[in-house]
């Protein structure tokens, strides 16, 4: 009898042990991240052929351990800091875990963003390898088969369905429309959203139900497309069709939680609030908009960021960190924007709302 006692014991230590057991400052369970190099952790340092690679200072100067993580960034990103707030730690690179053993880490979130990637599964080139949206959504149901052995069907069910699911991509799909042939914006901008729709249902058929949707920014306006333009000025033609992009995005993010059930979402603004960044700096906190800390030439945008490129002493002071990519100072803001911003910048909810439905 008192070995029985003692067997049951044990088998019940053990079922906590590896069933999902979140700790009390944690806001959500965990937290799945897609996109591109505005959250990317670390993935395109395991990419063998890419040139989408930032694992080399001055990357990283002021992140914790003052080295290049695979971060686009000074220092920490918007990932980093969504985690901060919901209690988690920064989700880590999917590809970081292939070869470890010991995957309990799944259970807090995994990130599968990378540099360069892209709604479409068009690559910028053969030297550009990129996870493209549609191999991370792959990378997620593999996970989820994981998850499924770890905590039961029921288990990862109720995992998944109190989990954050950020996506923040889109941006490098118009910038690469608009170096080429751009006949039929309208089209095009269409596509990309009947596209994201199609990897959402995925991710939803998966589990997913709370989704942090993040809108094109206003990139016309970045240091890597002003050096092309008389004056330094924005590229209004890009930002116009990313407001237009922005713009399907929430229609087609209203359609989807009409059809799908128990859907719900966070649609941040991003455009308006980089706007308001780069046309009142001050207010911000920032001195410099149009070029970048980090990088040679006209507007340090001619060559970005490399191991031997110029980069500004206070990195607060600028908006962008390189050709593309904010500083850790402008992410804060944005995140700030994201977590608790009014319905000014965030529709039908901010991301805190979102965390504790």
């Amino acid at each position: 009898m008192a070995l029985n006692l003692l067997l049951l014991s044990f088998s019940f230590s053990l079922s906590v042990l590896f069933s999902f057991t979140p700790s009390e400052s944690q806001v959500v369970p965990a937290m799945f991240v897609f996109g591109d190099s505005l959250v990317d952790v670390g993935n395109n340092n395991y990419l063998s052929v890419s040139l989408n690679k930032v694992d080399f200072p001055p990357y990283g100067i002021d992140f914790p351990s003052k080295v290049a993580t695979g971060r686009f960034s000074n220092g920490k990103n918007t990932a980093d800091f969504l985690a901060e707030k919901v209690g988690l730690p920064t989700s880590p690179p999917y590809l970081s875990l292939e070869s470890n053993k010991n995957r309990a880490s799944l259970q807090t979130g995994v990130s599968f963003a990378s540099g360069g990637a892209r709604i479409t599964d068009d690559n910028a080139g053969p030297l550009h390898e990129s996870i493209h949206l549609t191999r991370q959504v792959d990378y997620f149901s593999q996970v989820h088969a994981e998850l499924k052995q770890q905590l039961g069907s029921s288990g990862v069910q109720e995992l998944l369905s109190k989990s954050l699911f950020p996506f923040v991509i889109g941006s490098n799909d118009m910038l690469g429309y608009f170096r080429s042939n751009h006949s039929n914006p309208q089209d095009f901008v269409d596509s990309l959203a009947l596209k994201l729709s199609d990897q959402l249902k995925r991710v939803y058929g998966y589990g997913a139900r709370k989704f942090v949707m993040v809108g094109l920014a206003a990139i016309g306006c970045c240091p890597s497309v002003r050096k092309n333009i008389d004056g330094e000025a924005c590229n209004t033609e890009i930002n116009y069709w990313s407001a237009k992009y922005n713009e399907g995005l929430k229609l087609m993010l209203q359609n989807l939680a009409s059809e799908l059930k128990d859907i719900s979402y966070s649609y941040f603004d991003s455009y308006s609030i980089y706007t308001k960044i780069i046309e009142k700096p001050a207010s911000y906190g920032f001195a410099e908009v149009k070029t970048a800390c980090c990088g040679l030439g006209h507007l340090r945008a001619q060559i970005t960021c490399q191991p031997l490129s110029l980069y500004c002493a206070n990195r607060n002071d600028h908006v962008f960190w390189d050709a593309s990519h904010p500083t850790e100072a402008c992410a804060r803001i944005i995140m700030e924007n994201m977590f608790h911003g009014s319905s000014k910048y965030t529709y039908p909810m901010n991301v805190k709302t979102l965390a504790g439905v």
